[in-house]
């Protein structure tokens, strides 16, 4: 299934490869043009010299992760996060390490030779290390490099009833999005890109839509589920099982309000499930679309992922299933309106 061999590749921040070879090879078939920019951005292109409005897809390839900073003389491997990732889910968690994937296992001091008042504190970053197995920094130094990428081993699952369990559900149900709709028939120019470095400063999205100059964009992401135990229900963002989750504002990006009006209008006239994401914390490449240039109108579809940055991820089918027909309908009304 493209979900599971998506979540399953590894692809952090500024070290997309893995993840970006897989996607080119999945549109291949369905793109006129491919290209990867310097910054590591791959875009596709369909139609690229029809008339009517230039429209612009996009998910982030990258994921949240560590990075190796040292090799203690004892061969533990010291790490700082790749994006946002509370050190309170790291503790005896596996990781695969650099292109070799080495594995390792998220170490900690036990609780039975811990002091009492450190049992009543979560462990910092500088307390938790990486053990691969060895005894000394010369045989850890045969098998990593300083600036490796560690990555979580969740894989892929489905459970309970139609939900799915997965590392980096953040954003590759998004690239899974973006790929099933590429394959859609349209007469417009439509670019779809998948962004790198989203998860530490939204920095490719920028980059590519300086170069496709869009005029509206869809961003199409795996978004935060607070309804889960000891969040009051006001402060639940969205919740799964709802349908996908369309933005009005975040704290990098206010939504086209007409583009927003009308996803929502679609979705009560075709009786697709969805929700409005209800808090304005976090943010998504569409602040940076948003303005690239002569800026462009943009909104924000998204799946909603109970668990987000860390190990793992839970979402449900049917809410991927709804995002897909609202994105679609969407682009079914453009190619309508351009005739």
């Amino acid at each position: 299934m493209l979900l599971a061999r998506l979540t399953e590749a590894c692809g952090a921040p500024g070290q997309e490869s893995e993840i970006r070879d897989l996607i080119r090879a999945e549109i291949a078939p369905y793109a006129d043009e491919i290209k990867t920019d310097a910054l590591g951005n791959l875009i596709a292109f369909k139609n690229p010299h029809a008339s009517g409005p230039k429209v612009m897809l996009a998910a982030h390839m990258d994921e949240v992760a560590l990075m190796i900073v040292g090799i203690e003389k004892n061969g533990y491997l010291k790490f700082r996060p790749l994006g946002g990732i509370d050190p309170r889910v790291l503790v005896a968690k596996t990781v695969v390490i650099g292109d070799k994937k080495i594995f390792g296992v998220i170490g900690s001091k036990p609780i039975h030779l811990q002091r009492p008042e450190e049992r009543n504190k979560a462990f910092s970053l500088r307390e938790l290390a990486i053990d691969i197995g060895v005894k000394s920094k010369e045989e850890a130094e045969k098998l990593v490099k300083l600036g490796d990428a560690a990555y979580f081993t969740t894989k892929y699952e489905e459970i309970g009833k139609n939900k799915i369990k997965a590392k980096a559900l953040d954003d590759r149900v998004g690239c899974a999005l973006a790929i099933r709709l590429l394959q859609e028939k349209v007469s417009f120019p439509l670019a779809v890109a998948f962004t790198v470095q989203e998860e530490v400063g939204l920095r490719g999205a920028g980059v590519a839509a300086y170069q496709v100059e869009p005029d509206l964009a869809l961003i199409l992401e795996g978004t935060t589920a607070s309804d889960v135990p000891g969040t009051d229900q006001h402060k639940q963002a969205t919740s799964v099982g709802k349908g996908p989750a369309v933005t009005i504002m975040d704290r990098t990006v206010i939504a086209h309000p007409p583009l927003v009006r009308k996803l929502l209008e679609l979705a009560r006239e075709k009786n697709i499930p969805a929700q409005i994401r209800r808090t304005t914390t976090g943010g998504t490449d569409a602040g940076r679309i948003q303005l690239a240039k002569e800026g462009a109108k943009v909104a924000v579809i998204a799946v909603p992922c109970r668990y987000i940055h860390s190990a793992v991820s839970l979402m449900s089918k049917d809410d991927f299933e709804a995002a897909y027909q609202l994105v679609k309908a969407y682009l079914q009304y453009l190619e309508k309106e351009g005739k």
